[in-house]
């Protein structure tokens, strides 16, 4: 098998991938194979999905979504994407409310890695889960509910606890939004006023200038009025550069699955070619956290090596694992060029300048950080490490990337 991941950049080790289409061949899988890992739609930079056993697919599983609206609850098989669930939620009169810059990936992905979108009272993706279906290290079925025990440790579970089958979803009516983009914003008003910047929409991400004074800022809003003047940034006007599969940027209203992702599900999604990094700390301490970038590594962000950058908030939950655990967070992600070894030189440094403020790596991207720097970042970690061993104990979920991160 030489399966790569959508970057590239990663090629996949296992002997074998399984396409299951029930959950009692999933089952077998499992109890079968002494080493296996879930695999989404590939959407992560670093080898958290690989193993040298065997790979379990979950994009052929069966099971249709069922909407409960009297609890507001969506159930659906793990492996779907964000975009195809997006599609038949809005048809039925119903939203999430949050989804990632890309529609693209996996249910299943995406809550594994606490991934996250933007705004200041939206958490994670993950935060959205209210029950969780999942085989286990001995090939049982397990289900269990928010508000159950074990249940805010397994929903980030790096795809150490088992094999999600299906989730069940929050969802609320459906609603509209405007993407708008505003350009020109200083340096000096971006740190001074970073509190009001990000409240200034639904969602807000900030792409800043490390080498000048001019930022960009993208405000998702429910507001229907323009608003012309973002703390000294201009809103851009129809003139605006359109990204091809860029989501509208144009101030036109338009429904939540057009709006909140940056990009569209049917084009390639950002640049293609690329990687990522991204480590999220607590909001107060953004200002600082940006200057100690620009001060230590600005002068070597240039096109050169990084496509952009991007800042944005995200609300606190209690999952063990989150990089907003109990935290109102700030999230500072690097879009790289494929340039893995420039790439790899430069992130120790990044996160030298952030050490002071506690940064957590989002577990899906690129980060050099050692296990011994990042177990006491997460206060659970002794619980979440005790509830491994509970779901699998003869490790047939650990692979490579958990022992290097997690030291098992």
């Amino acid at each position: 098998m030489a399966e790569r991941n959508w970057a590239g950049n990663v090629t996949f080790r296992a002997a074998r991938l399984h396409h299951p289409r029930t959950l009692d061949e999933v089952c077998d899988l499992v109890a079968g194979a002494p080493r296996v890992r879930a695999l989404g739609t590939r959407h992560s930079f670093n080898d958290i999905a690989d193993t040298g056993g065997d790979l379990i697919a979950l994009d052929a599983l069966d099971g249709l979504i069922d909407i409960d609206t009297e609890r507001r609850l969506v159930r659906v098989p793990a492996g779907i994407r964000y975009g195809d669930l997006a599609v038949q939620l809005d048809s039925a009169g119903w939203a999430l409310a949050n989804l990632a810059s890309l529609p693209h990936i996996s249910v299943i992905g995406a809550v594994a890695t606490a991934t996250h979108g933007s705004g200041d009272a939206n958490p994670t993706l993950s935060a959205a889960v209210a029950a969780v279906e999942i085989v286990d290290g001995t090939g049982t079925t397990r289900t269990v509910e928010r508000g159950e025990a074990d249940f805010d440790g397994m929903v980030v579970g790096v795809g150490l606890l088992g094999v999600v089958t299906r989730l069940s979803l929050d969802i609320i009516p459906t609603f509209s939004l405007r993407q708008d983009i505003y350009r020109g914003l200083a340096w000096e008003r971006l740190l001074g006023d970073f509190d009001t910047i990000t409240s200034a929409g639904y969602s807000v991400s900030i792409n800043p200038d490390w080498g000048g004074d001019s930022s960009n800022v993208r405000v998702k809003s429910i507001a229907t009025e323009t608003v012309e003047d973002l703390h000294g940034a201009q809103r851009a006007t129809a003139d605006l550069p359109f990204a091809e599969g860029a989501t509208d940027r144009s101030g036109v209203p338009g429904a939540w699955l057009d709006r909140l992702p940056h990009f569209r599900l049917g084009h390639t999604p950002s640049f293609g070619e690329e990687l990522q990094s991204e480590y999220l700390m607590a909001r107060e301490h953004a200002p600082a956290a940006l200057e100690a970038v620009r001060s230590a590594v600005g002068a070597d962000l240039t096109p050169a090596i990084l496509h952009g950058t991007e800042i944005r908030t995200v609300a606190r939950d209690a999952l063990w694992l989150s990089g907003a655990y109990e935290t109102d967070t700030v999230g500072l992600h690097f879009t790289w060029k494929l340039e893995p070894e420039a790439v790899h030189a430069l992130l120790p440094r990044i996160e030298e300048a952030l050490a002071p403020f506690a940064p957590r790596p989002h577990w899906g991207k690129l980060f050099r950080m050692p296990a011994e720097e990042i177990r006491p970042l997460f206060p659970k970690m002794p619980d979440f490490l005790d509830l491994r061993e509970r779901f699998d104990p003869d490790r047939r979920f650990v692979n490579e990337w958990a022992e290097r991160v997690f030291g098992l």
